[in-house]
């Protein structure tokens, strides 16, 4: 690492002293989300933070290294999504513990990658919670941005979601269901297969 973006780095972990909310903190730990560092610092005042500094590849690797709530969620506001590798992809997935990062991620980053689709779909074919989660929201956000998935894609979500929505994990199940009502809104044939794949659950399109 060169010394300006070590530099950047240090400077960077000092102003979250200043964006602290020690209640917001108080409050993700209380619900069991645990950071080794966490300032409470909102999504907004880093999204803030993140326009004022600008894209920066290199950068956002060495934050994303940093085991501080407020680095990971800067790394992923940070990285340019088209200079990031599948394996670097990998990584961070890998390392990502809690809910917040990977919905951050997938939010503000992972839905902006080339292979954003191929991703989500790797992902939900997972038997790791997060992983299914992150791949859900990709696909909830290219939906609402009316990308249409293939015919083997739209298989392959239908079954994975309805696997997920009779699976253990509740997190899970909300963002599969988020994803099949933006399906849905694709267009009326969507609609049709959403109403047809939830009714062998007995449940309906909200």
């Amino acid at each position: 690492m060169n010394e300006k973006i070590q530099e950047q780095v240090k400077d960077i972990k000092k102003s979250f002293r200043l964006l602290m909310d020690g209640k917001t903190a108080q409050s993700m730990r209380d619900k069991g989300v645990v950071y080794k560092l966490n300032w409470g610092a909102s999504i907004p005042m880093l999204y803030e933070k993140a326009q004022e500094i600008g894209k920066n590849y290199d950068l956002a690797i060495e934050l994303w290294k940093e085991n501080v709530r407020e680095c990971k969620i800067l790394a992923t506001m940070l990285m340019p999504a088209d200079q990031m590798l599948p394996e670097v992809v990998d990584i961070w997935m890998e390392q990502t513990d809690s809910q917040e990062i990977a919905e951050q991620a997938a939010f503000n980053l992972y839905q902006h990658l080339p292979y954003a689709a191929d991703k989500a779909f790797q992902w939900l074919a997972s038997d790791k919670e997060l992983y299914q989660l992150c791949g859900y929201h990709i696909l909830t956000r290219l939906f609402m941005n009316k990308q249409e998935p293939n015919e083997r894609g739209i298989n392959e979500f239908i079954d994975q979601a309805l696997t997920a929505l009779q699976g253990p994990s509740l997190i899970v199940r909300k963002a599969a269901m988020q994803s099949i009502i933006r399906f849905a809104e694709l267009g009326i044939v969507y609609e049709r297969m959403a109403k047809s794949a939830l009714k062998s659950l007995n449940l309906e399109l909200f």
